[in-house]
C-alpha cells in the first residue's frame, strides 16, 4: 500500500508559474515577459553615486534640504529633472511639496479624520461619514489594478487607498472625492505611509508650495476647463499645423488631455515616465504638464496630421512606446520655452499661461480660480474644525469624566468611546457588508 502512495519522481507535476513583476511592482503581461535585464557594474556605480549626492543634499531626515535648495537651486533643479533616486523618492517628494512641514505641525489630524467625532449639545458621540464613501469603494479596484500592492481585493493596498481618500473627503468636503484622485493617492502610497500620502494630497490641492490644484476636482472641474483652454491655445501657437488639423477634424483638448491634468500623467502612461514627470511637477509646478503634453504632440505631429478623426482619437490615447521614453520625451519637453515672469498676485508662473488664464476668465468668469501668492502674504492653509464642547462631560459606567476642550486625552477617550458603539451596516459590496470605516464585517 505504501508503495502505491509514493510519488513518482519522473511524473510531471502541476505547477503555478511565478508572477513576474517589473521593478515598480506591476505584473508583466504574458506577451512581454522577457529575460531579466541585469545592470552593468558601471550602471550600478553611477546609481550609487547619484544616491550619495542626493543623501548629501537631503541630510539626516531632510534636515539640510531647505538650506541646500536656497544655496544651489540650479543644481537641485538639474538633479530633479534627471530623476530622483527611487529609494529616496518618497522622502524627497514630501520635502519639495511642503507636506512634511504640514505633517509635523499638525500631529494627530489624520487619525482624527479616520474617526471624525464631536460632542453635540446632547452629549452624544456622533460618527461623521463621508458622502463619497460609495464612490471611493466602487473605484478602488480600478486604481492600478495590475500592481501587486492594490491587486488583492480588500487587501492592505486597497484598504490604505480607501483610508486616504476617505480622510481627504472628510478633511475637505468642498472637494470630497473625484475619480482621478485615486490614481494620485495610489501613486503616493507606493512611496509613503497613509498619513504621509494624506498630507501630500493636502499640500498639492491646497497649494503649500505652488498654486492650489483643488479646482481640478471641484464641482464642474473649473481648473480643468481653464487648463484645457490654455493648452488649446498653446497647441495652436507651438504646433500651428497640428492645431489647424485638430480644428478641421473638430478635435479639442477635452477629448484627449483631461486625464493628463486630472491625474498628472499617472493614468495610462508608462510608470517610469509618470514618476519622472511627478519629480518635476512637485518641484516646478503645473507647467511641466503643459510642456509634456506639447512634447507628446510634437513627437507625433508628422503622423497625426495625416489621420482622420477616428484614427486620430485612437492615436492620442495610445502613444508609441518610443515616444513615451522619459529620456527622450522629457528633454524635448524642457526645450519648449514658456517664459517665466514674476507676478505678485500668483508668484512665479508662466507669463503666457497667465495671459491665457486672464483671457479664459474674461470669457467664462473667474469661478473661484484665484491662486495663492507666495511669501509672507501667502494664505495659510486652513485645517478642518473638530469641535469638542468645553469641559465635556462623558459618562462611562456611571462615572463622569471631565476633559479640557480639545485636549489629547479628550480626543483619545472619545475615540475609545466610539469604538465600542455598534455602527450601522450601510454598504454592500458584492455580498460583503462594509462598516462605516471600510472594514469588512462578514459575508452575507
Amino acid at each position: 500500500m505504501m508503495e502505491n502512495n509514493k510519488i513518482d519522481e519522473t511524473e510531471p507535476r502541476l505547477s503555478v508559474a511565478p508572477t513576474l513583476v517589473d521593478r515598480f511592482g506591476f505584473i508583466k503581461p504574458e506577451n512581454s515577459r522577457s529575460a531579466v535585464v541585469t545592470k552593468s557594474a558601471f550602471q550600478l556605480e553611477r546609481e550609487e553615486r547619484r544616491v550619495r549626492k542626493w543623501r548629501k543634499m537631503i541630510g539626516v531626515g531632510g534636515s539640510d534640504w531647505k538650506h541646500y535648495v536656497r544655496r544651489r537651486p540650479n543644481i537641485v533643479k538639474r538633479r530633479v529633472r534627471k530623476g530622483i533616486p527611487d529609494c529616496l523618492r518618497g522622502l524627497v517628494w514630501q520635502l519639495i511639496s511642503g507636506s512634511r512641514d504640514l505633517l509635523l505641525t499638525n500631529p494627530g489630524v489624520y487619525e482624527v479624520t479616520q474617526v471624525v467625532i464631536h460632542v453635540n449639545p446632547a452629549d452624544l458621540v456622533v460618527y461623521e461619514t463621508s458622502a463619497s464613501e460609495l464612490d471611493i469603494i466602487r473605484d478602488i479596484s480600478r486604481t492600478f489594478p495590475s500592481h501587486v500592492f492594490f491587486q488583492q481585493r480588500h487587501g492592505p493596498g486597497q484598504r490604505s487607498l480607501y483610508n486616504v481618500l476617505k480622510a481627504y473627503s472628510v478633511f475637505d468636503r468642498d472637494v470630497g472625492y473625484v475619480q482621478g484622485m485615486g490614481f494620485i493617492a495610489g501613486l503616493l502610497l507606493l512611496y509613503m505611509s497613509e498619513e504621509d500620502a494624506f498630507w501630500m494630497l493636502v499640500a498639492l490641492l491646497k497649494g503649500a508650495v505652488h498654486g492650489p490644484i483643488e479646482g481640478l476636482y471641484l464641482s464642474g472641474l473649473p481648473l480643468v476647463q481653464q487648463y484645457l483652454f490654455q493648452f488649446d491655445h498653446l497647441v495652436k501657437e507651438h504646433l500651428p499645423k497640428l492645431g489647424e488639423h485638430f480644428c478641421q477634424e473638430t478635435i479639442n483638448p477635452s477629448m484627449y488631455a483631461s486625464q493628463w491634468f486630472i491625474t498628472v500623467f499617472s493614468y495610462a502612461f508608462p510608470f517610469d515616465l509618470a514618476l519622472r514627470i511627478w519629480d518635476v511637477f512637485l518641484y516646478e509646478g503645473i507647467k511641466v504638464v503643459f510642456r509634456v503634453g506639447l512634447a507628446l504632440l510634437k513627437s507625433c505631429q508628422d503622423d497625426l496630421v495625416k489621420l482622420p478623426f477616428e484614427d486620430l482619437m485612437h492615436a492620442l490615447r495610445n502613444f508609441p512606446k518610443e515616444v513615451t521614453d522619459p529620456d527622450t520625451l522629457l528633454p524635448l519637453a524642457y526645450s519648449i520655452k514658456i517664459e517665466y515672469d514674476f507676478l505678485k498676485e500668483v508668484g512665479q508662473i508662466s507669463r503666457r499661461l497667465e495671459e491665457l488664464r486672464f483671457k479664459y476668465e474674461n470669457v467664462h468668469g473667474k469661478k473661484g480660480l484665484s491662486m495663492l501668492s507666495r511669501g509672507k502674504h501667502k494664505k495659510q492653509l486652513e485645517l478642518p474644525g473638530f469641535y469638542f464642547r468645553k469641559q465635556a462631560d462623558i459618562q462611562e459606567n456611571g462615572e463622569v469624566i471631565q476633559f479640557e476642550e480639545g485636549s489629547h486625552h479628550q480626543k483619545q477617550h472619545l475615540r475609545r468611546h466610539y469604538s465600542r458603539i455598534k455602527t450601522d451596516k450601510h454598504h454592500d459590496l458584492d455580498g460583503e457588508v462594509i462598516q462605516s470605516d471600510g472594514r469588512i464585517l462578514t459575508n452575507v
